[in-house]
């Protein structure tokens, strides 16, 4: 293991602990690819002692765009919020929003059947799913200009997850599904079929490969958040945000 990413796991585990942001441009260089920034969750997940030898049983997986990159972050099992959620004093430097489909896997995913999965077979795995709202939150003192590797280090910058009421998968005609946001009850934003990926089971394949890696079984009952809809909306302290997807339902989180 590079001291490097040793490194920037410490900052990370110094700047939860104490409350404080790490520096950015110390650690610049430190993490220059996907495979670092896996090492580094790894390395904070195990001494925070999340999820043991066992994949993570909350994730966010995404990318911007189908020809790049899909990244993914097992969550810590605290900050995952049923809706109407209230953040509290809970640690946030930030308070972005970003409005997401989680879905929920019905069967348990073996690394043999990762391997030959394709969208159809990985669709077919899914049970449930819900409206989310995704807490953009950092550790890094770049806030949302943090470089993408180290935002990635830092669970791509989660912070929390809201969850809404959970109803069986149903696959919609994803090109017309339409959300909203709304901060203290003002609409701010309002778009149609904007899924980065087209689809919320686009990059599934992807991510049960990824979850399955090391040789552990994905149990079902996994909570997957599948990509933004919207970037990221900056809300700020003491907003009330409510997402809502026509036909699926809203997520609540009072910060």
């Amino acid at each position: 293991m590079s001291v490097k990413l040793a490194d920037v796991a410490q900052a990370l585990l110094t700047a939860r602990a104490s409350g404080a942001v790490a520096p950015t441009a110390a650690f610049a260089d430190a993490v220059p690819d996907a495979p670092s920034a896996y090492a580094v969750q790894a390395l904070v997940a195990s001494a925070l002692g999340w999820h043991g030898d066992q994949p993570g049983r909350h994730w966010k997986s995404g990318g911007a765009a189908r020809d790049a990159v899909i990244t993914h972050a097992a969550l810590p099992p605290n900050g995952i919020w049923q809706s109407p959620a209230a953040a509290g004093d809970w640690p946030l430097h930030l308070h972005g929003v970003e409005a997401e489909i989680a879905i929920r896997l019905g069967c348990d995913i073996t690394p043999a059947m990762a391997a030959k999965a394709d969208q159809a077979m990985a669709q077919a795995w899914v049970s449930d799913m819900t409206v989310a709202i995704e807490v953009i939150n950092t550790h890094w003192d770049q806030g949302y200009d943090t470089p993408a590797w180290l935002k990635l280090a830092d669970l791509q910058a989660h912070g929390a997850l809201v969850l809404g009421e959970w109803q069986p998968w149903r696959d919609l005609d994803w090109t017309t599904q339409r959300f909203d946001i709304k901060i203290n009850s003002i609409g701010v934003d309002t778009r149609t079929g904007t899924h980065p990926l087209g689809h919320p089971t686009w990059g599934l394949p992807a991510f049960v490969r990824h979850a399955t890696r090391e040789g552990h079984t994905l149990d079902a009952g996994c909570i997957v958040t599948t990509g933004s809809w919207n970037g990221v909306y900056r809300a700020a302290p003491g907003d009330h945000v409510v997402v809502s997807f026509a036909d699926i339902g809203e997520a609540r989180v009072q910060f």
